[in-house]
């Protein structure tokens, strides 16, 4: 059901945002997957032009697996689109991102594209924040720093952070940038465009999993098989 529901999603997002000669970020993460797969069976099909900007090493992987035209910011600085994922979306269409742990790329890219499209499955969609997403909003760290920054994170704002630990390794989780990960499991609402400049403030963070105004649209695919497309509102 839900490996449907992302599909559904990824490749409505591929059918109404991706035209010829254009230069496409490429997100990471499950529901990515069935946009490129959806890409690559575009690009065959109608002779289309693309030229991709992955934002990890999986999308760079799957980008060329699928014979995808790979490029970089250095050549292609100017994205039109961006697609990528979430871990959760509330009703501003902001955005926790993070949980694979590719938040600092994915958000250089997003920032670089004249659109962010998100894709994601009917688990995503929230009023608030900590609605669906349990485990906390991601932050990328100088490792030397997540000591001080774990004790600032929970003194400030509360809640509870945690390093966190690889699964098939032994010490913890260790991003394409080389960096560490903590995860603030919040215990309330903020004004998370507040909260997401001050925690950039503190030395050592290198971006938080808050994507605040960069979504554009949303195509969360269903349940039921329609897929629904929310749009950034307008304050």
């Amino acid at each position: 059901m839900t490996e449907e529901a992302k599909k559904l999603a990824a490749w409505a997002a591929i059918n109404n945002h991706v035209q010829t000669n254009h230069v496409l970020g490429i997100g990471s993460g499950s529901t990515i997957v069935h946009a490129v797969h959806k890409l690559a069976e575009r690009v065959k099909k109608e002779n289309l032009n693309i030229v991709c900007i992955p934002t990890s090493f999986q999308a760079r992987q799957l980008i060329l697996q699928n014979g995808l035209t790979l490029s970089d910011l250095d050549r292609h600085p100017e994205l039109n689109v961006a697609i990528d994922g979430a871990d959760e979306v509330d009703s501003d269409l902001s955005l926790i991102k993070g949980g694979g742990g590719c938040l600092t790329q994915e958000k250089i890219v997003a920032g670089c594209a004249k659109s962010f499209i998100v894709i994601a499955d009917y688990r995503k969609k929230s009023k608030n924040f900590g609605e669906q997403w349990k485990k906390g909003i991601p932050i990328e760290v100088i490792p030397m720093a997540y000591v001080p920054i774990t004790k600032r994170l929970t003194n400030i704002f509360g809640g509870v952070t945690e390093l966190r630990m690889a699964v098939n390794k032994a010490g913890p989780v260790v991003t394409d940038n080389g960096n560490f990960l903590l995860d603030w499991k919040f215990d309330k609402l903020h004004n998370w465009n507040e909260v997401n400049i001050a925690i950039k403030m503190i030395p050592g963070v290198v971006e938080t999993g808050l994507f605040i105004n960069m979504a554009e649209r949303v195509y969360f695919g269903m349940e039921d098989g329609s897929v629904s497309v929310h749009e950034k509102p307008v304050h």
